[in-house]
């Protein structure tokens, strides 16, 4: 069993126990040695508390965005909440209005529709009655630069699957007055609009791409200044989207395929084509998309997959057993109301598992005798397939490197996937952002590029989507 060690620090500990690279910065700059590590957090801290923080990617659940109870305002045992934005001096986040890929019929659009609508009332909840003197809701690139000027945290949302518009075009619109600014055609499982990367585990497509419904939503998001998010969408589909939105489109949490062989990352045709629309990539911390063993992932996935055929245990998805952790399973769960729990994890993965409680739920319907049999085949496939080393914020930076090298600094962004299965040792909650900021001096960025990296970028993008649409309203561009 892996040990966990929790603990609560302020930033200046937190960057004090940070080791050196001996590693050459990739802007020229020197790297630091151990003797100069205290000059460079001191500039870190510096840098990290003038510039906007801004992660594309936060999952949430409804149940801690209740009023008059433990919720989001407050410490959680959780990788982020509003506490944790304040103290770790995290600013702007995009909440996920997810929802998991279900059947594709009246019941299972309903189901989808009716959590979508839930999680944006839960974000309104937050900002409108739970803690409207501390965050406030963007709706446009300029909301966010004011509400930060202001001192409140800023609140985005994201739709991460378009499943729940069913087949009614006029829900894009719905979802957009609600406070949506992206949304990504598809999750993990082909769906009406669009095929899932997911289909890379089989090769089995429903569109080869896009669907036409897919494609008058595209048309629709392009209209209304929706960015157009393409992290969980077929390779295909996202080509097709390049070649049919009229504005910067977004990858809201991915990484680089060439460093961390997985289909939720892109390849560098793939990030060539996004810099060349003007778009961005929002580097994830995931650790499975960061550090990866595709070998050795993409067996244990056939292997899981099998294992829960057998047992007849249904998990929503595609692939690695469907869970929203990529090829090796893994699907972590929103923040729940409760005991207050600890600040950060030390390593990764020290947060509550979606996918774990989804098949647990299922074994404990099983007879003591299936239970025993399950766990016991369970523990020797992992004992097969062990976990492979966790992911540092070092190799996290490595795909910004990458990115930027490739594509140029105003094409990369950060996102966490926090609350959703993201995270990784030196960044696996609110607490640790500066880890990232500490790590991009190091290497030698400067506090104007770091402050694109980490939310000028995106709100190029957002703003650019913004002037498309209305260029769309008034005629001058056709959509």
């Amino acid at each position: 069993m892996r040990r966990i060690v929790r603990f609560a620090l302020p930033i200046a500990a937190l960057l004090a126990g940070s080791a050196c690279s001996s590693t050459p910065a990739p802007n020229g700059a020197a790297a630091p040695t151990a003797a100069s590590d205290d000059a460079l957090t001191a500039r870190a801290r510096a840098i990290h508390q003038r510039v906007m923080t801004l992660d594309t990617h936060v999952d949430i659940e409804p149940a801690a965005f209740q009023v008059g109870q433990l919720n989001y305002g407050q410490r959680l045992n959780n990788q982020v909440d509003l506490t944790k934005m304040e103290e770790g001096k995290l600013d702007a986040i995009f909440f996920s209005i997810y929802v998991g890929q279900g059947a594709l019929d009246a019941a299972g659009y309903a189901r989808a529709y009716a959590t979508d609508t839930a999680k944006f009332n839960a974000v309104h909840r937050l900002a409108e009655q739970i803690a409207p003197n501390r965050i406030a809701i963007a709706y446009t690139a300029d909301d966010a630069r004011r509400i930060y000027a202001s001192g409140k945290k800023v609140a985005f949302m994201g739709v991460e699957n378009g499943y729940g518009i069913d087949s009614d075009i006029t829900r894009v619109k719905e979802f957009y007055d609600r406070g949506a600014r992206y949304m990504s055609l598809a999750h993990n499982g082909h769906n009406q609009l669009s095929d899932s990367n997911t289909g890379e585990a089989d090769n089995v497509w429903s569109w080869h791409g896009i669907s036409p419904l897919g494609k008058q939503v595209i048309t629709e998001m392009n209209r209304l200044g929706m960015m157009i998010d393409i992290s969980h969408p077929s390779r295909e589909s996202m080509m097709q989207t390049l070649a049919l939105s009229k504005a910067p489109i977004i990858a809201s949490h991915s990484g680089v395929r060439a460093l961390c062989n997985v289909s939720r990352n892109l390849d560098d045709e793939q990030l060539k084509a996004l810099g060349k629309n003007g778009g961005v990539v929002q580097m994830v911390a995931f650790r499975s998309y960061v550090k990866c063993d595709p070998a050795g992932a993409a067996a244990k996935a056939a292997a899981q997959t099998q294992l829960y055929q057998e047992f007849a245990i249904q998990t929503g998805g595609r692939g690695g057993g469907g869970g929203r952790g990529g090829a090796a399973g893994g699907a972590p769960r929103g923040p729940v109301a409760g005991t207050p729990g600890p600040s950060c994890s030390t390593a990764a993965g020290g947060f509550a598992n979606r996918a774990t409680v989804v098949v647990d739920s299922q074994v404990a319907l099983m007879s003591p005798a299936k239970q025993q049999q399950f766990r016991d085949r369970q523990r020797a496939l992992d004992a097969r397939y062990p976990t492979p080393a966790i992911a540092t914020v070092k190799d996290f930076v490595d795909h910004i490197d990458y990115g930027v090298k490739l594509i140029g600094l105003d094409h990369i962004g950060i996102s966490s996937d926090f609350d959703g299965g993201g995270g990784l040792d030196g960044y696996n909650c609110a607490l640790e952002a500066i880890n990232v900021t500490k790590e991009l001096v190091r290497r030698g960025y400067t506090e104007e590029q770091i402050g694109k990296i980490w939310s000028g970028n995106l709100l190029r993008v957002l703003g650019e989507v913004e002037k498309v649409a209305r260029k769309i309203q008034a005629g001058e561009i056709k959509s």
